[in-house]
C-alpha cells in the first residue's frame, strides 16, 4: 500500500495521486444527490464509477457511513467531514470563477485538474477558454469517459497534458494561452502533493504569466502533527480491515509534510497580489455543513485556508 513519491513519478486515475481525484469526485457525487445540494456535478458519479479504484467508490454507498459509525464514531465524523468539506470547497471555488468571469476574465487555468468537471458543468460566457493541466492519462480518462456518454464542454476546453514539475508554462502557451490576457487560476487539492520548493516555483511561474487584473484561488495544505497523522492512519486502517475494504493507496504517503512550506497568503502578498483568506472551517459553518465531533475543531491550523487574490 505504501507509495514512495519521487521527483519524476507519474500516475493514472487508478494509482497514486490520481486516486485522490476519484475521492473528491465521489464526494461531489454524494453532495449532488442530496435534496438541497450546495453544488451540482452531474458527471461526478459517472467518472467515479468507471475509475476502478475500489475503496473510493464505497463513498457512494450511504450504508457505509452507518457501518463506520457503529465501529468508530470519531472516524465516522471525519468521514462525514471529508464529504462536507469537499462540497464547501467546490462551492467556494465555483463562486470564485463566477466572480472572475463577471469581471470580464475569459481565460481560465485549472492546475492539476483531475476529475474537475467545471469546463463541462459551469455556464461560461461565450469566448471563455478553460485550460486543464494534469498528467496525460488523467486528462485522457476524463475526456474520453465524458465523450463516450455524449457530454461536451460548456467552454472552449483545452487539455495541457504535462506534469506541473515540468515546463508547463511552455506547454500552456503551446495550447494557445495568452500571457497578456487576465487569467483566473485555480490550485485546488494540489499543494499538499508538491514539495515546498515546487510550491514556490509554481507560484513564481503563475505570477510571471499573470498581467494586472488576473486572479488566483488556492486551497492551502492543512497542518497536522505527526502523532495525529499516525493515529488517524491506524484508526482508518482498523476500520477498513473490519469492513473488509482494501486500502490500495494511503493518502498520507502521497503528501509532502514540509515544515518550511511558505504561507500562501504571505507569499502572494509579497509578490504583487492583493490577498483575501478564508478559513475552511469557518466557511463550513457559514454554509451549514459543519460536522460535530470532528477532532481538533478548535485548532484553525488543522483546517485549510481558501485563499483568493488579484494581481495589482
Amino acid at each position: 500500500m505504501s507509495v514512495m513519491r519521487t521527483h519524476d513519478d507519474t500516475w493514472d486515475i487508478a494509482t497514486s495521486v490520481g486516486t485522490t481525484a476519484v475521492m473528491v469526485a465521489a464526494a461531489r457525487a454524494i453532495e449532488t444527490d442530496k435534496p438541497d445540494p450546495l453544488i451540482r456535478d452531474p458527471y461526478a458519479k459517472l467518472l467515479v464509477s468507471r475509475a476502478g479504484t475500489g475503496v473510493w467508490e464505497t463513498m457512494l454507498d450511504e450504508s457505509m457511513v452507518a457501518k463506520v459509525e457503529s465501529l468508530d464514531p470519531e472516524t465516522a465524523a471525519i468521514f462525514q467531514h471529508m464529504r462536507s468539506y469537499q462540497a464547501v470547497r467546490t462551492h467556494f471555488f465555483d463562486e470564485y470563477f463566477a466572480a472572475a468571469v463577471a469581471a470580464g476574465i475569459r481565460q481560465v487555468v485549472i492546475l492539476a485538474s483531475g476529475l474537475d468537471s467545471r469546463a463541462y458543468r459551469l455556464q461560461w460566457p461565450p469566448g471563455t477558454v478553460v485550460y486543464e493541466i494534469d498528467q496525460p492519462k488523467v486528462l485522457a480518462y476524463k475526456s474520453s469517459t465524458l465523450a463516450e456518454h455524449g457530454v461536451t464542454p460548456s467552454a472552449d476546453r483545452r487539455e495541457v497534458p504535462i506534469d506541473l514539475r515540468q515546463d508547463w508554462p511552455a506547454a500552456l502557451r503551446g495550447a494557445g494561452f495568452d500571457p497578456a490576457a487576465p487569467t483566473a487560476w485555480l490550485a485546488e487539492g494540489l499543494l499538499m502533493y508538491l514539495p515546498a520548493e515546487a510550491q514556490d516555483r509554481l507560484f513564481a511561474q503563475i505570477t510571471e504569466l499573470s498581467p494586472a487584473g488576473s486572479r488566483i484561488a488556492v486551497e492551502t495544505a492543512a497542518s497536522h502533527a505527526d502523532e495525529r497523522r499516525q493515529e488517524m492512519r491506524e484508526r482508518f486502517q482498523k476500520v477498513a480491515d473490519q469492513l473488509g475494504l482494501e486500502q490500495t493507496v494511503d493518502v498520507q504517503d502521497l503528501i509532502y509534510h514540509d515544515e518550511n512550506r511558505a504561507v500562501v497568503a504571505d507569499w502572494l502578498a509579497d509578490h504583487g497580489w492583493k490577498v483575501t483568506a478564508q478559513n475552511s472551517g469557518d466557511e463550513m459553518r457559514r454554509l451549514g455543513r459543519w460536522v460535530e465531533g470532528v477532532p481538533m475543531a478548535d485548532d484553525k491550523d488543522a483546517f485549510a485556508q481558501f485563499v483568493t487574490a488579484e494581481r495589482a
